[in-house]
């Protein structure tokens, strides 16, 4: 089994964020556009129930939390089915939406889809961080090279800090 990380087009700083609506844990639709005007994490990770997954939706849970501001939204995003997500988000106390791209269209349109994840043909997210900035564009964009790296969290939240 190979390991197949398809970045070719993945969104870069300064570009504009691709809108997209995906279904929540609670299977309520989630709309990028609708926190127009609000800076906006969009984390990927590949599986929920995972270990390197649960420390980074735990992470940006917190730190979001310590902000203080409402300012700033949080959408974690996979290609798990809203039910799996539900139940992580409740087993890890996340305050934040959890989406469900079963379809993928949200993980090609951001250039990180991951192939042969754990299984041959199994396609998921590369775990990645965007933020989108107040007007639609992409302030900051961090990516893995391999799902088990967690994200830079200091350097996302500084950054969040210095916009504000």
């Amino acid at each position: 089994m190979s390991l197949i990380f398809l970045m070719g087009n993945m969104v870069e700083i300064g570009d504009v964020a691709p809108d997209f609506t995906l279904k929540a844990q609670d299977k309520s639709e989630v709309t990028l556009s609708s926190f127009a005007g609000s800076r906006v994490i969009l984390s990927f990770y590949p599986a929920a129930f995972t270990g390197v997954c649960k420390n980074q939706a735990c992470s940006i849970n917190e730190q979001h939390s310590a902000l203080g501001t409402t300012d700033v939204q949080v959408l974690g995003i996979s290609v798990d089915a809203p039910f799996s997500n539900n139940a992580f988000r409740e087993a890890n106390q996340i305050n934040y939406p959890l989406l469900s791209d079963v379809h993928r269209e949200v993980i090609s349109a951001y250039g990180v889809t991951f192939e042969n994840f754990a299984i041959d043909g199994y396609t998921v997210a590369q775990r990645s961080v965007f933020l989108v900035e107040a007007d639609g564009t992409i302030g900051y964009a961090w990516y893995a090279d391999n799902p088990g790296i967690e994200p830079d969290y200091s350097a996302l939240f500084a950054h969040i800090n210095d916009g504000n």
